[in-house]
């Protein structure tokens, strides 16, 4: 599928090359500093390969004329993510410098709330740009609890997961997809995650605060994703409801309608 104007769909995709480049480079500094090894590199060289490919499919999809400044701040923040992920699947043979870890998750951390603001303030917020931004911060919650699991028990791994069967069971239950009302709550509870992970990876606290840091993000999450899926329930009866509401009337008047011609026709036979 080809965009509209071909100079322009060229500069788009440029940009997501130039992230696969960025990711690259970056994988050989972090080689090069503390000597990255092969788990390290593959993964961190898929993840940059899927974020690209993934990326250029939505972008050719959806035609934008520009890719937007807030979608270059997530960008970056992928790239991180990239190098956070490379970091946890060398960890299974080695551990990270922990300063590292700590310095590239917090700014990846931190650049979450700059893209959703220079999206707003520059007028350029997209279904795209959202989405995008919601993916790559459920996958670096994945990958947090997956190095934290290594420490506190697989149980760790619900919070990483938790948004993933939530999309898994929705195409099983498409009343899932219905759309949410704002919730400071439910943003507050999505962003504590990452900080209570990070807290828990960095071990500066000793592992029962640690333990009770993680169960507190985990229950806090349940709870979140509990009302939600409340409301959407409750939501779907309503509409069912309301749906019956509109079809009774409907059909007894149908009924009514074909009664009274058979009693015009009736009467009309009667009178010949």
């Amino acid at each position: 599928m080809a965009l509209n104007n071909t100079y322009d769909g060229r500069l788009v995709l440029s940009e997501t090359a130039v992230g696969a480049g960025a990711q690259v480079l970056l994988l050989a500094f972090l080689g090069t500093a503390i000597g990255l090894g092969p788990a390290g590199w593959l993964t961190g060289l898929a993840f940059a390969f899927a974020t690209w490919a993934v990326l250029n499919r939505a972008l050719l999809r959806t035609r934008p004329r520009s890719f937007g400044p807030a979608n270059r701040v997530t960008l970056g923040r992928a790239v991180l993510v990239g190098a956070v992920t490379a970091l946890v699947a060398d960890s299974f043979q080695s551990s990270p410098p922990v300063s590292l870890f700590v310095g590239l998750t917090s700014v990846a951390l931190i650049l979450d709330g700059v893209d959703g603001k220079v999206a707003r303030r520059t007028g350029t917020s997209t279904a795209l740009g959202a989405r995008f931004d919601m993916e790559v911060d459920a996958f670096l919650i994945l990958v947090l609890s997956v190095y934290v699991s290594m420490s506190l028990g697989p149980w760790v791994l619900l919070i990483g997961l938790m948004r993933y069967g939530f999309v898994a069971a929705a195409k099983a239950m498409p009343w899932l997809n219905g759309s949410l009302p704002h919730s400071m709550a439910r943003k507050t509870v999505a962003a504590i995650q990452g900080v209570f992970l990070l807290v828990a990876a960095s071990g500066l606290l000793p592992y029962a605060a640690n333990f009770a840091v993680v169960a507190v993000a985990l229950g806090s999450l349940v709870w979140s994703f509990g009302r939600d899926i409340a409301w959407l329930y409750r939501d779907r009866e309503d509409q069912e409801t309301a749906t019956a509401t509109v079809t009774v009337p409907e059909q007894v008047a149908v009924a009514v309608t074909v009664e009274s011609a058979a009693e015009r026709r009736e009467a009309q036979l009667v009178s010949s």
